[in-house]
């Protein structure tokens, strides 16, 4: 059996690669439209699905990973950044404020079952100058993530502290997409992963 990871952000791939799972990367090219009348956990599982789905369609015999992944400030989704305003404007808002980064994930199983689950993680940020954003914006980083910074980076100068999963913050909760894995029979305790 094999996993497919449908996304195309180097984040995940880094950290289920550092998780040693054997995967290949297919990217699910889907539009991602909300739902108003759904949560935002509910949306952002329903997005990881969706991915996950259109990928598997595909892909009948391998387990797909599908996620999805998204900042929230006071019940309202952080997008990326579309430009160096844009981030400058998002920055500003997250400026001495607590923050959550919620990522949905969903696996498709080769009997077209679908587990699925949503991770909360916490952010709070320094009290930032202007100074200081435009020094960030200016490297570049922010601008192809989510919440317009990567604690990974050298956005975690911005970061106070976090409560719950770090990986979560970064892009992909591993443990319980492990966990995932592992009650969805891709993985068991005897078995390096991949090779099933």
């Amino acid at each position: 059996m094999k996993l497919i990871l449908a996304s195309k952000s180097p984040r995940r791939t880094e950290l289920l690669t550092k998780a040693g799972i054997a995967f290949e990367v297919i990217p699910a090219e889907v539009d991602e439209v909300t739902d108003p009348a759904l949560s935002i956990q509910e949306n952002i599982k329903a997005l990881a699905q969706l991915k996950a789905q259109s990928v598997a369609n595909n892909h009948r015999t391998a387990y797909v990973l599908g996620a999805d992944t998204v900042v929230v400030l006071e019940n309202r989704i952080i997008g990326k950044p579309e430009d160096w305003e844009d981030a400058k404007r998002i920055l500003t808002s997250l400026s001495g404020k607590t923050h959550q980064v919620i990522t949905g994930f969903a696996l498709v199983t080769p009997s077209a079952g679908i587990v699925s689950d949503c991770v909360t993680s916490v952010v709070s940020f320094h009290a930032l100058t202007q100074q200081t954003i435009a020094d960030y914006i200016d490297t570049g980083e922010p601008m192809d993530k989510a919440g317009a910074y990567a604690i990974q980076g050298i956005g975690k100068k911005l970061v106070a502290g976090y409560e719950g999963s770090y990986n979560n913050i970064v892009g992909l909760p591993v443990d319980e997409v492990l966990c995932c894995l592992k009650t969805a029979g891709f993985i068991n305790e005897t078995t390096p992963p991949g090779t099933k």
